[in-house]
């Protein structure tokens, strides 16, 4: 008893989990000696095997995404590395045009028109004016300092827009920043290949095109420019390379253009109206659409507003005073004299140029002006408004430097120009050249010629017989006369009389190259010319008797330059007949309006100013001429349809007449009354034979008078 008081009762131990007993238990449960325990399985059977199914797929996608997006990244970091490695210097990215421009300026100096695309000059992003910079930014890219080069909320915004509007995601808007425009401005860096596009518009259309291929290749280019070059470099890139319509390229290009002045210079309202064309240049050009300008403006106007750019007084200021274009840019006169100037100066230097040139040419605005308003006036008043009829006026100085030109009734950059290009039978217009030759070889304007039946055997062609165009016979009447009434069967007569050889040489000498005639018709004006070769040879009567070169420039330098590459591109060339045959025939001219059976009657001057010329209506009335000269200016109109359809109730001493006359008394205001340089021969003593029977023809060198005295005589011809 003693010794079990004293024993001490063992310790009480707390039981271990997972003893010895209870993992032999689960040992023997899964037959694995030591594995580890299985942790209890939760939900169902279905809800186990889709969640399996998604853990798959979910680790499949992420190993696919993660390799796909590095493989991309590494793409995009070798694309941008490459394109990095392949930019130049700033300034040879500033001027990408494939070819040059022509500035026109009048014969005042004033530039009057513009051909190719014109770059005003470099423009520096920090230097252009703070307007404009602040325009652009809140048109194109309000966020460009902000992002490197592409814009997420842009895209997306583009893209929501684009779906809204039923179009496809990457038509329509783009959401482009300003980097990536410029990346397509210079197509990627891809340069213009004369082999690969036929024209230059057609590689730039395909440098813009918005195909989803297209904006992933501009990613790497843009984050290439981005780290090539600072923000305000891309800015000026963008500033002397975008198309701002009527052939400007360029913000300075554009500010002189359309407003005569320097893009550092221009303020709120022409800045918001140059952002405004960035969107579609050609439709918002102030050229085309002063008002559709304007109001696009007003848009950018208030864009510029929102980001703070302007102040209420302002934008006040500019809404209230619009931009307006500059006087030169407003008148869009000589658009058919410009149009020639291309043509006919040297390729190299104009139509195929790739240099900036700058041609002094002899164009009068307010000559130009003159002609327009006349055959708007003429067209106004005295045309129907269903007539398809055109018209055409050259106004020429007696040397021949062109001082103005229409060449239809509306003109369209680049159409037909009828004062040139159209190749027209000149009718009666033709006999002043016939009678010229008659004057040079001796004849005199009160000799006298016969009107009567006149039958000609033509080789090959059998009989053919002139008629006048009244039907009618006066029988002998001077030379003067069957000028001023355009007598068919005199011309004829005196044609033959000095022979068809001499005749054509006598009008190749004025100027009338194209193929001439060969039978007795050559002096009814069968044969075709332009109405700026008629109005030319014109020129050499009313000169004293000089063929003249038309020509509308007279110096032609490269804009850099001072110094002219070429001079004068025509003028008096030679002699075709003497000084006082040509004054005798322009006597003979003035009769045409002066006498009372004159055809041109309705082409005199209402201040008294002496004036000549001629009428001249083709078969059928398919053509209408009437071409004449004071002593200051030569002006030839030509009237008819432009698919040599005949016209209705149209002559030569009609509408043709009227469009002169207006032409004339317009060019000649306001300027002193000079007379034309011309003989009035004295009246012959000497009454004419009352015989009616066929004058002999004469052989060159004689005159009619001697053909007068041989029929007094009693020598009578065929």
């Amino acid at each position: 008893m003693a010794n079990s008081g004293n024993r001490r009762p063992p310790p009480i131990v707390a039981e271990r989990r997972g003893g010895a007993g209870e993992r032999t238990r689960k040992n023997a449960g899964n037959g694995k000696a030591g594995a580890k325990p299985r942790a209890p399985r939760r939900g169902n059977f279905v809800t186990r095997f889709f969640g399996a199914i998604f853990g798959f797929f979910w680790r499949v996608i992420w190993g696919v995404t993660w390799r796909i997006v590095a493989v991309v990244a590494l793409l995009l970091t070798v694309s941008t590395l490459y394109f990095y490695s392949t930019l130049p210097q700033l300034s040879d990215l500033l001027d990408g045009r494939a070819r040059g421009s022509v500035t026109m300026l009048d014969a005042d100096g004033q530039v009057f028109a513009w051909r190719g695309e014109t770059f005003g000059g470099l423009i520096n992003a920090e230097t252009a004016s703070p307007y404009l910079r602040n325009a652009i930014l809140a048109t194109e890219d309000r966020r460009f300092f902000w992002h490197f080069g592409i814009s997420p909320r842009g895209i997306a915004g583009a893209i929501r827009s684009n779906v809204a509007a039923g179009r496809s995601a990457f038509s329509g808007a783009g959401g482009s920043t300003i980097t990536q425009q410029v990346a397509k401005l210079l197509c990627l860096g891809r340069p213009y290949d004369p082999s690969e596009w036929e024209t230059e518009a057609e590689y730039e259309s395909d440098c813009r095109r918005g195909t989803l291929w297209r904006k992933i290749q501009e990613l790497p280019y843009a984050f290439a420019l981005e780290l090539r070059y600072t923000k305000e470099e891309i800015l000026t890139i963008y500033m002397n390379r975008a198309f701002l319509g009527a052939g400007a390229r360029g913000f300075e290009a554009a500010a002189q253009r359309y407003f005569g002045r320097s893009a550092a210079e221009v303020g709120p309202s022409e800045s918001a109206m140059l952002a405004g064309l960035l969107v579609a240049p050609s439709f918002y050009a102030p050229t085309r659409n002063l008002r559709r300008a304007q109001e696009r403006a007003n848009v950018v106007i208030g864009l510029m507003a929102r980001e703070g750019y302007l102040t209420e007084v302002e934008v006040a200021e500019a809404r209230a005073y619009p931009a307006t274009l500059s006087q030169a840019a407003e008148s869009r006169a000589g658009g058919f004299f410009a149009d020639w100037i291309m043509q006919s100066g040297p390729a190299y230097l104009t139509r195929d140029t790739t240099e900036d040139v700058v041609i002094q040419t002899t164009l009068d605005q307010r000559i130009q002006r003159a002609a327009e308003e006349a055959l708007a006036s003429v067209y106004e008043n005295r045309v129907r408004d269903d007539s398809v009829a055109e018209a055409s006026i050259v106004v020429m100085s007696p040397d021949g430097a062109v001082r103005g030109m229409v060449g239809g009734r509306s003109y369209v950059p680049g159409g037909f120009n009828r004062a040139t290009q159209a190749q027209r039978q000149t009718g009666s217009a033709f006999k002043p050249f016939v009678y010229a030759l008659a004057m040079e070889v001796g004849y005199e304007p009160y000799d006298i010629v016969e009107d009567a039946p006149l039958t000609m055997n033509i080789r090959g062609s059998g009989e053919w017989s002139p008629r006048n165009y009244t039907n009618d016979f006066l029988g002998m009447m001077t030379l003067t006369e069957a000028l001023a009434r355009s007598q068919n069967i005199p011309a004829v007569r005196i044609s033959e009389a000095m022979g068809r050889d001499e005749v054509r040489r006598a009008a190749n000498g004025f100027g009338l190259h194209s193929e001439l005639a060969e039978g007795p018709a050559l002096a009814l004006g069968s044969s075709e010319a332009s109405l700026l070769e008629m109005t030319a040879a014109y020129s050499g009567i009313l000169n004293g008797g000089s063929a003249v070169r038309p020509y509308g420039f007279t110096a032609l330098r490269l804009a850099a330059d001072n110094e002219p590459l070429m001079g004068i591109g025509g003028g008096i060339i030679t002699r075709v007949i003497s000084e006082e045959a040509a004054m005798r025939l322009t006597w003979m001219m003035s009769q045409v309006l002066e006498a009372p059976y004159g055809t041109g009657r309705r082409a005199r001057l209402s201040d008294g100013r002496q004036a000549a010329g001629k009428t001249g209506t083709t078969q059928a009335a398919r053509d209408a001429w009437f071409v004449g000269f004071t002593a200051d200016y030569v002006v030839g109109v030509w009237m008819g349809n432009d698919d040599n359809s005949p016209l209705t109730g149209v002559t030569g001493g009609g509408l043709p007449a009227e469009i002169w006359r207006e032409t004339m008394e317009r060019i000649h205001a306001g300027t002193p009354l000079r007379p034309l340089p011309m003989i009035e021969p004295e009246r012959p003593t000497l009454e004419p034979p009352s015989s009616s029977q066929p004058m002999p023809p004469s052989q060159p060198g004689t005159s009619l008078g001697d053909s007068i005295r041989d029929i007094l005589g009693g020598i009578l011809g065929n």
